[in-house]
């Protein structure tokens, strides 16, 4: 075997097909497009769909889910709180909440509730009530002497709202001048009959 004796298998190389040539190439007039509808003209082209064809994407078998309503927290290191207790914005063995954290200006705004994660050295002994804390973080607090109370978080989105009466609610409920009426109706049918 020589370099100028080296050659492709058979049907390696395939020419390809020219369209709209002739009706005897057989992809002639409507060059495999089909005839009439919005993909046999020019300039469509709808991502995924493949003609009706069950499409790949759909073909695909899926895993996992999305959380409906996932909870929004805050997520804080304790390096950033002990920078903080450093620069007075947090008292030294004080209780850390989202509202506290929020008085500090260490977060914006509360959401559902704050996680603390580990990363970052604290050597402060502190007190927590949030509601949720990684296990590195609740040990390295807990070695310190300082408590972890986990909260449950409540999603903003689900806070209880007043509810509305219904008709047959309000229906039911007399008015003070409803209540009046059957009241001096009741008297007067007691003194006719006397």
């Amino acid at each position: 075997m020589k370099l100028n004796e080296l050659r492709d298998n058979p049907g390696a190389r395939k020419s390809r097909m020219r369209v709209g040539r002739g009706t005897s190439s057989g992809k002639g007039k409507t060059a495999g497009r089909g005839v009439k509808g919005q993909t046999s003209r020019s300039g469509v082209a709808i991502k995924g769909f493949e003609g009706g064809q069950m499409p790949l994407h759909m073909r695909l078998p899926k895993r996992g889910f999305n959380v409906p309503n996932p909870k929004k927290l805050n997520a804080v290191n304790l390096g950033r709180l002990q920078v903080a207790v450093e620069a007075g914005k947090l008292k030294k063995g004080a209780t850390v909440s989202a509202a506290s954290l929020v008085e500090a200006g260490i977060i914006r705004r509360e959401l559902d509730g704050v996680r603390i994660l580990a990363k970052g050295a604290l050597t402060e002994k502190l007190d927590f009530e949030v509601a949720g804390m990684s296990k590195a973080a609740q040990d390295a607090v807990e070695k310190l002497g300082g408590k972890v109370n986990i909260l449950v978080a409540t999603n903003t989105d689900e806070a209880p709202k007043a509810k509305k009466a219904t008709k047959a609610e309000t229906a039911e409920q007399p008015t003070e001048d409803n209540a009046s009426d059957e009241t001096t109706d009741e008297a007067s049918d007691e003194t006719s009959e006397d």
